[in-house]
């Protein structure tokens, strides 16, 4: 069992942390699962709407405000990045305003499904009631994710980690509310067609 023996790694072997491409590769074979889970999803969704006792569901018009936050919030990471990977000043207040808009979106979420409580759309009450609780809960939490690995990232900045990783982790925390912005996008327009 040669992977017990004690001794030194090799010259150049990583020790501890992963390299910057085994995050990266880690981050898009995450991506690749999370696309597999919401594809099922989406296909027992477009399955189940075919059955008698699927009813529509009025989406609240604040899914559209809340999909503005997503939009400025992946816009703001990006800025982040950018600046971080050009080195051209301080990313504190774009890498801020990606999470804060983050933030602003699962709390609409939340007050959407209030305001859905509220007119007597329970997820018990309809398949298609239940499919809309099911998918934004699971994109919600998904995006509750990133905003640890944000709040991670955000406190190594304050506290001095270097600018190389940092901007790694930017860079990746961008990809990620890319990814979940163009997955919100696909899950809206397949809720708001049906």
């Amino acid at each position: 069992m040669p992977w017990q023996q004690p001794g030194l790694p090799e010259e150049g072997a990583q020790t501890g942390e992963f390299s910057s491409s085994a995050k990266k590769v880690a981050l898009i074979m995450f991506l690749a699962v999370v696309t597999s889970i919401f594809f099922l999803f989406f296909m027992a969704y477009i399955q189940r709407m075919k059955l008698f006792d699927w009813y529509p569901l009025e989406e609240p018009f604040l899914l559209w405000i809340n999909t503005a936050f997503l939009v400025l919030a992946s816009i703001a990471m990006q800025r982040a990045s950018r600046i971080v990977a050009l080195d051209e000043g301080s990313f504190g207040v774009a890498l801020m305003a990606g999470g804060i808009f983050a933030v602003a979106f699962l709390a609409g979420q939340y007050f959407a499904w209030e305001e859905l409580r509220a007119g007597g759309f329970y997820a018990a009450s309809n398949p298609a009631n239940a499919f809309f609780y099911l998918l934004t809960a699971m994109h919600g939490i998904h995006l509750l994710g990133g905003l640890y690995v944000w709040a991670r990232t955000a406190w190594s900045s304050k506290n001095g980690v270097n600018r190389q990783e940092i901007s790694q982790s930017v860079e990746l925390c961008s990809v990620y509310w890319h990814y979940l912005l163009v997955l919100w996008l696909v899950l809206f327009a397949l809720m708001l067609n049906t």
